[in-house]
């Protein structure tokens, strides 16, 4: 056979196999229910300190597009952590909420930060012995000023203003800071009361009540309408698939990044490659924690 017939051949072989790829990306991401055909609900787990929001904020993007997940259940074991990440995940869960069912499932701490991405969720469902709440803010600052004097240390700064070094750890804090660093955190503790309530449907009045920090037990929660129902996940499962109108037992998909529809990873990676530059900047790093 010729060789420009064997490259001829070669070449509409791989075309046909592109092709068909292509064929089969568009049918998992577009088909109603997937090749499955059945109803599927997303878990999506939030553990650990919460120190960024990048992967989770993909997933809840991700899920959003996917027309075969008809609930969504967000599985959060975590005692909290930064402030800005917690409040960038509420504001995609609130988003996600309005397309699909959001359930929040808490596991054994779902605390301060944990509880604030809860709240944007439709129902919660905890274990009565679920630690949670813990609606409060801190500033945590350390203070080496006896022992650097001791080994005969001394620290100086150059500042364009007269709180730019607030904070450091080789003196004290002046009254002055100390009434900053209160203003910024009832701010904050502000913002946090404000979107439990708005989130939970309750008056920001109830949410102040229980809103000074202090940590309660699923049952406690309950009780303070934190929480909407007692149960493990399985009740959180069943809760999900109630909303969602799904009659069946709906099949459980557990989303993390290598699981995200081939298409949507593909889409997030090009939009990522593109924006990479522009990022940049820090957020306070104060914390929702315990």
């Amino acid at each position: 056979m010729p060789r420009r017939q064997v490259r001829f051949g070669l070449g509409w072989l791989a075309g046909l196999a592109c092709f068909l790829v292509l064929v089969l990306i568009l049918v998992f991401q577009f088909w109603p229910g997937g090749l499955g055909g059945g109803p599927k609900v997303g878990v999506i787990e939030i553990s650990g300190f919460i120190g960024q929001s990048g992967e989770i904020l993909e997933q809840l993007v991700s899920v959003g597009r996917d027309d075969s997940i008809r609930a969504v259940i967000l599985r959060i074991d975590s005692p909290g952590g930064l402030v800005a990440p917690s409040q960038e995940i509420y504001q995609e869960v609130s988003r996600l909420r309005k397309k699909k069912t959001v359930v929040a499932s808490l596991g054994s701490v779902a605390a301060s930060g944990g509880y604030y991405i809860a709240a944007a969720a439709e129902k919660i469902v905890a274990s009565p012995g679920t630690l949670t709440a813990s609606i409060g803010v801190i500033f945590e600052f350390s203070n080496f000023q006896e022992l650097l004097d001791k080994i005969g240390v001394k620290f100086m700064a150059i500042k364009s203003g007269r709180y730019k070094d607030a904070g450091t750890p080789n003196r004290d804090l002046s009254p002055e800071e100390k009434a900053l660093f209160q203003e910024l955190a009832d701010n904050v503790h502000q913002q946090f009361v404000r979107d439990v309530a708005k989130g939970r449907n309750l008056e920001p009045e109830k949410v102040k009540a229980v809103a000074d920090g202090r940590v309660l037990s699923g049952e406690q929660a309950l009780d303070a309408g934190l929480v909407d129902e007692l149960g493990n996940f399985r009740d959180a499962v069943d809760v999900a698939g109630s909303l969602a109108g799904i009659k069946q037992e709906p099949e459980i998909i557990y989303l993390t990044r290598s699981k995200l529809p081939l298409l949507t990873r593909i889409l997030d990676i090009v939009t990522e490659l593109a924006v990479s530059r522009l990022r940049g900047g820090l957020w306070p790093q104060y914390l929702l924690q315990p």
